[in-house]
């Protein structure tokens, strides 16, 4: 447990990864259980994933994600609290970064980032300090954020304009509770809950019972090649202002599957790109 720990500024903090110092050491911190959304388009694939889990579209999780990287530099603006069992988590910085919860004075963070409909439930597991096991937590995120959905907050109201609004009621749930604190419970799920994965935890309900839902043919969260605006196209890698005024010049198409038709669009490009759209 590292205590009276500060926020250091960097360029590659996001919502749910960042520099931290504890007395003169400097970590790099990756929350555990919980996935804010990309701030750029440099890994198109896991944006892809997010956007489906928000079904919003790709330029729309971006959005989502640099809300998440100001919640939490706001939320860690004030002194707050590191556990951690220094697990590797991976990353491309010269220090190591490692899983951890962290505490600030309103709670745990990845549960303030899911209760504002900031973040999925998707990452490495381990037993949050006060509880039996992670399942628990798991649950109670599970519930955060469906009060998050049914408010319509963070990514789950950004077609209402409802990105920024914030959770009417916050989670409080404290793991750092004192030894003789018994009342600080996880609040339960109304419904069953299924054992996770022993790595990746994806949504719960994406997980109950897929057979008995119609696959959907258009996959969600990728952007309508004759709908989307010229800033919408930018966000997608190798799509510039003149790129995307073709594509825009070129509408309308069948499908997606029709860039290839637009100039400068060669193999290589249609595959990187692609993906992006319906």
């Amino acid at each position: 447990m590292l205590n009276n720990c500060h926020l250091i500024a960097n360029p590659a903090n996001d919502g749910d990864s960042f520099h931290v110092s504890a007395g003169t050491n400097e970590y790099i911190f990756r929350l555990y259980l919980v996935d804010a959304p990309e701030t750029d388009e440099m890994v198109p694939r896991r944006l892809v994933d997010q956007a489906k889990y928000f079904a919003i579209t790709v330029p729309q999780t971006i959005e989502v994600g640099r809300a998440a990287k100001d919640f939490t530099q706001e939320k860690l603006s004030q002194p707050f609290t590191v556990l951690t069992h220094m697990s590797d988590a991976m990353g491309q910085s010269r220090i190591e970064r490692f899983y951890a919860y962290v505490q600030t004075k309103e709670g745990d963070l990845g549960e303030q980032l899911v209760r504002n409909g900031l973040a999925r439930i998707y990452g490495f597991k381990a037993v949050p300090p006060s509880l039996q096991n992670s399942q628990q937590e798991i649950q109670k995120l599970e519930q955060l954020k469906n009060e998050a959905k049914h408010e319509k907050i963070g990514g789950w109201g950004i077609n209402a304009g409802r990105l920024n609004l914030r959770a009417q009621t916050p989670a409080v749930f404290s793991f750092f509770a004192s030894p003789n604190d018994t009342q600080r419970q996880p609040v339960p799920l109304p419904l069953p809950f299924s054992r996770p994965s022993p790595m990746l935890i994806p949504s719960i309900s994406s997980r109950r019972n897929p057979a008995s839902h119609p696959k959907e043919k258009t996959p969600l969260g990728r952007i309508d090649i004759n709908a989307a605006t010229e800033k919408e196209l930018t966000t997608v890698p190798g799509i510039g202002h003149v790129m995307a005024a073709r594509i825009i010049a070129a509408r309308p198409f069948r499908s997606a599957d029709d860039l290839k038709r637009v100039s400068g669009i060669g193999d290589k490009k249609y595959a990187q790109i692609r993906p992006y759209f319906q």
